[in-house]
């Protein structure tokens, strides 16, 4: 399957990392030259292309007629919104997915035409509804009236959390891990669940306290 991404953030890198693992064809759109170099560093030049997503000419050369899944996770939403719709009027792309970083324009994507939308403030706030009381952290949206930012990890066999009880985690304050996929099932998290390799947490932080939040994940106890 080709697939292209727009955005070399930090979704877009990891979103690139498993679909290169699952041995499709990807390739990544990042329009800071500086960036792309990096990322081409990490991920190998043919999976890393210099260029804005929402430029036509770019999406020639990238071959979107032929892609048959463009992800767009900048974290810009006009872009993303740019990007899928030159994707399917255009290059008749099948299926497109934009990331929605304001979930108040979520609505706007989807009367426009991206069936496809993603926004993590929503799925938490709807985790939330419903009463659900590493080594790398990946921003993945931001609830900015609350001064919360939703962030996810994902533990590695190599993690100092595999093993320990949430309950035991010495957390920055404020900061709740609120869901957790293991395999193919999701569920809430209480103090007594124990981390296994693998484990993705949910978990929403202060503004600014991601990188505390990293180091916990780079020091918890076994």
């Amino acid at each position: 399957m080709y697939i292209i991404l727009m955005g070399g953030g930090n979704v877009g890198t990891q979103l690139a990392k498993r679909f290169i693992a699952q041995k499709h064809e990807v390739l990544l759109l990042e329009k800071d030259s500086t960036h792309a170099r990096k990322l081409a560093a990490l991920l190998g030049e043919q999976h890393v292309v210099h260029g804005d997503g929402c430029d036509i000419r770019i999406q020639k050369a990238a071959g979107f007629n032929r892609a048959e899944v463009v992800v767009a996770v900048t974290g810009e939403d006009e872009d993303n919104l740019i990007a899928c719709q030159l994707a399917k009027s255009i290059w008749k792309v099948k299926r497109v997915v934009a990331r929605v970083n304001d979930p108040s324009h979520e609505q706007v994507f989807r009367d426009l035409g991206i069936d496809d939308c993603v926004s993590a403030t929503s799925i938490i706030f709807n985790l939330l509804d419903q009463q659900v009381s590493s080594d790398l952290v990946i921003p993945v949206g931001a609830l900015h009236k609350g001064g919360m930012e939703v962030v996810e990890s994902t533990l590695s066999g190599l993690s100092p959390l595999l093993g320990v009880k949430v309950r035991d985690l010495a957390l920055p304050p404020g900061t709740f891990l609120v869901y957790l996929l293991r395999g193919t099932a999701g569920g809430p998290i209480d103090g007594e669940t124990v981390l296994q390799e693998g484990d993705m947490v949910v978990a929403l932080v202060p503004l600014g306290e991601a990188e505390n939040l990293r180091q916990v994940l780079a020091t918890a106890p076994r």
